[in-house]
C-alpha cells in the first residue's frame, strides 16, 4: 500500500467479541506492520484492559445495554446513547480510518454507526448462529458480514460470508497426536479420556453433573480432565479427595488448552461461539450443554447448528440431571459414532478465519 493504513475496530463486553477483533488486527498487522490501529470500547468493560494488553490503543465511550433486572436504571440510557454517538463521531473524525470492523457488543453500535455516517466502509464479524441486536441493525449498511455459520437469521443473505470465527493461533498450530498428548498430561493412552470445560469461571451445571456421576466414571475406568473453574474448584478438590478418583485430573484453569483438546477422545462443553470454533478445529466428538441465560438463547442456536449436521450431541441445561450420562455413554460406547461426529465437525472448522476475513476485506475495498 502506498499510504499508511488506518483501521478502526470495535467490539467488547465479553472475550467472544474482543478476541476476534484482536485476531483480525493481528492479521492486518502481519501484512502491513506500520498500520495504525484504534479500538473503541465501552468504559468499565473488559476490552479496556484486554486490548492494551494485546498492544493496541483503545478509546472508551460511556455506553451500556438495557438492564432488564432494574428498568428504572434505564431512564438515563437515551442520554448515554447520544453521548456515546457524539464521542464516537469525534474519535473517528480525529483518527480518519480507511475502514472499520465491528465484532459486536455495546461499543460497536455507536462506533460503526458513526463510521458509516462519515462515509467510512464498515464490516461486521458475528460470532454466533443468532445475530446480535447491534450487528443486525448495522448489517444493512455493512459491506459484508462475516459469520461462523452458513445461515444467520437477521442478516441480508447476500452480505453473509461464512468464514468462521478467528481463534487463538496456538489452537490452530499446537494440536498434537492424542496418545502423545495423554502421555504429556500423565494419562494412560489406553483409556478413553473425556475433557470437560466450562469457561474461566466454570459451569456449575457441568460440575454438578460430574459430581452426580463420579461412581459411574470410576466404574467405567474413564479418564476425566475436569476444568472446574474458579467458583467450585476448592470444594470439588475437598469432595473428591477420599474417593477412588485416580483417573481424574481436577484443574481450576487449563492454560495449555491445545494439549487438553489433543488428549481428549470426547469433549463436554458449553456452547459459546469461540469455544465451538475451537472445538471444530480440534475435530473431537462433543457433547454440548448450552448456557440457557445467554442473550436470546444464542448458545442453544450455536449448538443446534452442529447437532443438525451430526457433529455434536446436545443436552439442555434443564435436562442434565436426567439425560447427561445416558447421552455421554452413547458417545463413549461407539467408536463409529465418535468417528462420524469428528468427520462432520470438519464442516465448521475454519482455522484460517482471520486470514480469509482480511483477504475478503481488502478484496472488497479494491473493487
Amino acid at each position: 500500500m502506498n499510504k499508511k493504513l488506518k483501521v478502526l475496530l470495535s467490539g467488547g463486553g465479553t472475550g467472544g467479541h474482543i478476541f476476534p477483533a484482536i485476531a483480525i488486527a493481528d492479521e492486518i498487522r502481519k501484512r502491513f506492520p506500520d498500520t495504525e490501529f484504534l479500538f473503541i470500547g465501552a468504559n468499565g468493560k473488559m476490552e479496556m484492559e484486554k486490548v492494551p494488553q494485546a498492544g493496541y490503543k483503545i478509546e472508551g465511550i460511556d455506553i451500556a445495554g438495557i438492564d432488564r433486572g432494574n428498568m428504572l436504571s434505564n431512564l438515563g440510557l437515551p442520554f448515554k446513547i447520544l453521548k456515546s454517538l457524539s464521542r464516537s463521531k469525534k474519535i473517528i473524525r480525529n483518527f480518519a480510518p480507511d475502514f472499520a470492523v465491528g465484532t459486536g457488543g455495546f461499543a460497536s453500535g455507536p462506533a460503526l454507526y458513526e463510521a458509516n455516517k462519515l462515509g467510512i466502509p464498515i464490516f461486521i464479524q458475528e460470532q454466533n448462529a443468532h445475530a446480535g441486536v447491534t450487528n443486525k441493525i448495522l448489517s444493512k449498511k455493512a459491506k459484508a458480514v462475516f459469520t461462523a455459520y452458513p445461515k444467520v437469521e437477521g442478516f441480508p443473505a447476500e452480505k453473509i460470508k461464512f468464514l468462521g470465527n478467528p481463534i487463538r493461533e496456538n489452537i490452530i498450530t499446537g494440536m498434537t497426536e492424542t496418545d502423545l498428548a495423554k502421555e504429556k498430561m500423565g494419562l494412560s493412552k489406553d483409556k478413553l479420556t473425556i475433557l470437560s470445560v466450562g469457561g474461566s469461571l466454570g459451569s456449575r451445571t457441568l460440575n454438578n453433573a460430574w459430581r452426580s456421576h463420579l461412581n459411574e466414571l470410576v466404574n467405567k475406568d474413564y479418564q476425566l480432565i475436569w476444568q472446574t473453574g474458579k467458583l467450585d474448584y476448592k470444594d470439588i478438590l475437598e469432595e473428591t479427595k477420599d474417593t477412588h478418583c485416580r483417573n481424574i485430573q481436577i484443574l481450576e484453569f487449563i492454560k495449555d488448552m491445545e494439549l487438553a483438546y489433543s488428549a481428549a477422545d470426547i469433549i463436554v462443553s458449553r456452547a459459546g461461539a469461540i469455544a465451538i470454533s475451537e472445538l471444530a478445529v480440534a475435530k473431537k466428538p462433543v457433547l454440548l450443554v448450552p448456557f440457557p441465560f445467554a442473550a436470546e438463547d444464542h448458545q442453544t442456536k450455536n449448538a443446534m447448528n452442529l447437532v443438525e449436521k451430526n457433529a455434536a450431541r446436545m443436552v439442555k441445561d434443564s435436562e442434565v440431571q436426567e439425560k447427561f450420562w445416558n447421552i455421554l455413554e452413547e458417545i463413549c460406547n461407539s467408536a463409529n459414532v465418535r468417528n462420524e461426529m469428528s468427520q462432520n465437525m470438519e464442516y465448521f472448522a475454519k482455522p484460517n478465519a482471520a486470514k480469509e476475513i482480511v483477504d475478503e476485506i481488502f478484496s472488497m475495498l479494491m473493487r
